[in-house]
């Protein structure tokens, strides 16, 4: 096996620097003496064309019908038509050729007494079966995701068709869905399958690479960028150049979030206390990109103060706040420096300021404090189980006296 491996290397090394001279020799017969091409543009791109139609692989220029690798690092890129490249050879484990081989042009030579596609496997095993099944289980602790034979503590996946879909360190991926159901090609022929997911070429873009996208990644990402500098706004996922916003009604039409770049967020149009209401701006104006325009004789960010008010919007804000920041604690509608409770009539919620929220004491037979919403009660209970807690007693009290008692 290594004498086999040796020869290969050493025959890899010589019909690249067999290549290399006959590219040399290409390009000189190919010139004239005064630099100049022997040969028509057309021909020269026709040499340099690869059968999928890439001038040099996408991996460098063709000149005089001879590609001129573009090479950042030795050995990067090279062959005739720049097709070789190191990095493409089988990874396992995360490691080229599995650490136990070189990687030539897409084709990983292995080490001696190992094996294999990725050089993953080796020819004599020491380990004992049980060791060796022990490397070989998943985070579940299934041996090679029964998907595949464990050998040596290395999982064999099973791929009778011989297309290598099912691979992995424990044989848990599975490329199978990355086949287009129309054509079967893996990732429509626009992408690479890397456990089951597909990323796509450039001007591709979908699930499984299906949709061309015809503008650059840089553009698509310019025209997703909101005026504040964030793609979509920080509201939604950027697709060949459109905002896809993440609040969309399902038949279509707007949802909260819309905008070119998701820019606008009518949440913010609704009042704190009623969150999921369909009422825009207390129902007292039209919504716009977030903001409400309200109807004559109201103002106020929500349209929540009349303007025949004898109070400023400051007075009566600071009326209805009380103790707390939010107006009316958040459960109450201010008006006038007034607090009307929500919802209206439910007596659960009540206090100057809607301070009282009885709901907080419902058990899930809908009854305040299990029933025992008298005082004496209460400081019974309270007595006899001697565990009860301090904040329940102190809300219950607090707000007793908004309450009729026998």
């Amino acid at each position: 096996m290594h004498a086999e491996t040796l020869v290969n290397s050493v025959l890899g090394a010589l019909l690249l620097i067999l290549l290399s001279a006959v590219q040399g020799s290409l390009q000189q017969s190919l010139r004239q003496v005064g630099g100049e091409c022997k040969i028509s543009p057309e021909s020269s791109l026709r040499r340099c064309r690869t059968p999928d139609g890439l001038i040099c692989s996408g991996r460098g220029e063709c000149e005089c019908g001879i590609c001129i690798c573009q090479v950042t690092e030795p050995g990067t890129f090279y062959g005739p038509r720049c097709e070789c490249h190191d990095w493409i050879c089988p990874t396992y484990d995360g490691k080229t050729c599995g650490d136990h081989g070189i990687c030539k042009c897409g084709k990983c030579f292995c080490d001696e007494n190992w094996f294999g596609e990725s050089c993953q496997y080796q020819e004599e095993c020491s380990l004992s079966s049980k060791t060796s099944k022990d490397l070989c289980r998943n985070a579940q602790g299934v041996v090679c995701s029964n998907a595949g034979t464990c050998h040596c503590g290395s999982c064999m996946c099973h791929n009778p068709d011989g297309k290598g879909l099912i691979s992995g360190r424990y044989c848990e991926c599975d490329d199978s869905e990355c086949l287009d159901e129309d054509s079967g090609d893996v990732c429509g022929g626009h992408g690479k399958c890397y456990c089951g997911n597909c990323y796509c070429s450039a001007g591709w873009h979908g699930d499984k690479c299906e949709f061309q996208c015809d503008i650059s990644p840089w553009e698509s990402k310019r025209r997703c960028t909101s005026p504040d500098g964030k793609i979509c706004s920080n509201r939604g996922t950027c697709v060949c150049g459109e905002c896809t916003c993440y609040d969309v009604d399902p038949s279509g039409d707007w949802g909260d979030i819309h905008g070119e770049t998701c820019e606008c967020d009518e949440r913010s149009c609704h009042a704190m206390y009623d969150r999921y209401s369909d009422d825009f701006c207390s129902g007292r104006g039209q919504c716009n990109c977030g903001r409400c325009d309200c109807k004559e004789g109201w103002a106020g960010k929500k349209c929540d103060h009349p303007l025949s008010c004898s109070l400023s919007m400051e007075a009566s804000q600071k009326k209805c706040q009380g103790t707390s920041s939010l107006l009316c604690f958040g459960r109450g509608q201010c008006l006038c420096g007034q607090c009307t409770c929500h919802p209206p009539g439910d007596k659960r919620v009540h206090g100057k300021n809607c301070e009282c929220d009885d709901r907080q004491c419902e058990d899930l037979n809908r009854e305040i404090c299990g029933g025992n919403t008298h005082k004496h009660r209460q400081q019974d209970k309270i007595s006899i189980n001697g565990g009860a807690s301090r904040k329940t007693l102190a809300s219950w009290t607090d707000c007793t006296t908004h309450h009729s008692v026998d």
